[in-house]
This record gives structure tokens, sequence and C-alpha cells, in this order.
């Protein structure tokens, strides 16, 4: 498994991947111990077969179980192409079938509810402004570094499979961050987000935290994940062309952004080339894209969108 898990980082998976990787292999590991199958020989179809049934009957969601499943695929589809195997016992496995459901996003309402109990918290609130005025995914933010904000834009590094992107700040987004950054702590990081001794905020600390205020908020069903949603949708409504709405969002296919047209009841893509403040009764207004920085954008991303997003985050 530590080998494995080095080829995924070798390979430029992102760190919530290679986390989330490792955490479901000790788990299955852990598993096959119970069983007394020690050895990699021993394991048959049948056993991660009932492994896959053992985690539905602890409450798992299909989703979790399926999600699971990819990082044990993954693993010995890489013990045979190794060679450390000479049969790979996940092919017959199939997945829990998943009910399929609609992205989620928010009401002016609710994200007013959000935006209210959030606001003494300047870092979760900058966070969720990111996200919901810029369409930057939460490992995106979390990994955001000091150097990569500046003449209010930000600088999404390339990771992955993601190529580099530059993103221009709206009012509200700009305000949030500036905030935040005034009440930073004071120590040496390369990171925006961090905590008071200087270390960066983990993903699945910023899910938990944006959880809990959700929670406060009274939208408890909602998750991180609409907040991009919500930021797509308020787009396509406001007229925003699809192709800058791509680039700006990371999608590497524009298919990916036209799904969101039918969400949003939208039936012809807009043309403008300005990003509204989402929820612009609560903001101030659209910002104006530089001259040139589209033709930059075009440069340095959309060439490269030929393949789905691939490290298992929405699109």
């Amino acid at each position: 498994v530590p080998k494995f898990i080095e080829s995924l980082k070798v390979k430029g998976r992102s760190p919530s991947t290679v986390i989330a990787y490792r955490a479901d292999l000790e788990q299955l590991v852990a598993f096959l111990l119970n069983k007394n199958k020690p050895l990699l020989e021993q394991v048959l179809s049948s056993d991660l077969e009932s492994f896959r049934d053992t985690l539905l009957s602890q409450k798992y969601t299909p989703k979790s179980v399926s999600r699971k499943l990819n990082a044990v695929k993954t693993f010995f589809r890489w013990l045979v192409s190794e060679g450390l195997s000479t049969t790979d016992a996940s092919t017959a496995v199939s997945h829990p079938k998943v009910e399929s459901s609609l992205p989620k996003f928010l009401s002016q309402l609710e994200y007013r509810a959000l935006r209210d109990v959030v606001r003494a918290d300047t870092r979760i609130a900058a966070m969720i402004e990111l996200i919901l005025q810029t369409g930057m995914r939460i490992s995106e933010v979390a990994n955001l570094k000091t150097a990569d904000v500046k003449d209010g834009t930000v600088k999404v590094e390339a990771y992955a499979t993601q190529a580099e992107r530059t993103i221009p700040l709206n009012k509200p987004a700009k305000d949030a961050l500036d905030t935040y950054l005034i009440n930073r702590p004071k120590v040496e990081s390369e990171y925006v987000f961090i905590s008071k001794t200087g270390k960066p905020i983990a993903v699945r600390n910023i899910r938990a935290a944006i959880d809990r205020y959700m929670q406060r908020a009274e939208i408890p069903n909602y998750s991180v994940n609409d907040l991009r949603t919500t930021f797509m949708i308020e787009s396509i409504k406001a007229g925003v062309d699809l192709v800058l709405l791509s680039q700006v969002s990371g999608h590497k296919r524009l298919s990916t952004t036209e799904r969101y047209l039918e969400l949003a009841g939208v039936t012809e893509s807009g043309k403008r080339q300005t990003l509204n403040a989402t929820m612009d009764s609560l903001g101030n207004g659209s910002y104006r894209w530089p001259s040139g920085f589209l033709r930059l954008l075009n440069d340095q991303v959309f060439l490269v969108y030929s393949e789905s997003a691939g490290d298992g985050t929405p699109p």
C-alpha cells in the first residue's frame, strides 16, 4: 500500500485524493486481516464483495462505498501493472447502485442566512465567499497561497489534471478576503488559510466548519459543494458566457458547464463577459475582466480542455 500511495504522488494526484485512497485501503487491509487473510494471493473477489456489503451495512451511503471501491479497484489494477499480482480480484466486483440526484443550490434567503451566521468568523467567511463568488473548489481554497493573491485576482496553481488558471475577484470576494488577511495570524506561512500556529487548514476541517455554519443557518441539507453549484447557476442566470464560465470554474470540457443550463432553467447560453457578484442583491455589481484577460485564459487554460475532472470532486 505505501508504494501504491507513493505512485499516486508521483503521478501528481491531488493531496485530497491521496489521503482518501490511503484511508480507504487501510480500511480494506483491516477488514482482510480480521478475516485472517494477510497475504495478497489469498484475496478473492468474494472477499472484496464482502467488504463492499459490510460497508453498506454500516450505513455508508452507496456513493461513499462506490468511491471506496474505486480506490480498491485502482489499487488492484496497479498491482497487476507492477507485476505484483497475476490476477485482479476486483474486476468482477460491481459497484452499489447509486441513485442519481440533481445538484442543489442556495436561494438568496439561504445564502443571506449563511452569511449572517458566519460573519464573525472572518476565516470561514472568506472561504465561503471565495467558493460562492469564484467557483473555486474546496481543495483549491485550502491550497491557496499568499503569493497567488494579488492585483485583485487569485491564481489557482496547476495540480493533478487541472491546468493553472487565474480568476478575478469581485467586490464581495475581495472584501471578505481582505478582512480575513487583516485578522490572519501573524506567523510565517505560504498558505492563505492557516491555524494559529501557521499550519494550513485541511480540506476535511474546512468542510466540517462550513457544515456547522450551515446547521446554524438552518440549511442543514446543503453541503460545501452546493456553494460551487450556486456560483454556476447564478452566473448562468446572469447571462455569463459559457466559455468564460468554463475557464473560470476549471472545467476541462465545455459540455460539463452546459449541464448546468437545464438546472438553471436557461435554454440558451448568454454572451456576457463579466462575472456578477453571486446573489447580486447581496453584493455590489459585476467585475469586468481586464483587457486581454480572456485571451490569457484561452492561452493557458482552454487549450487543455480534453478530459473530465480527475480528482473525484464534483465538476
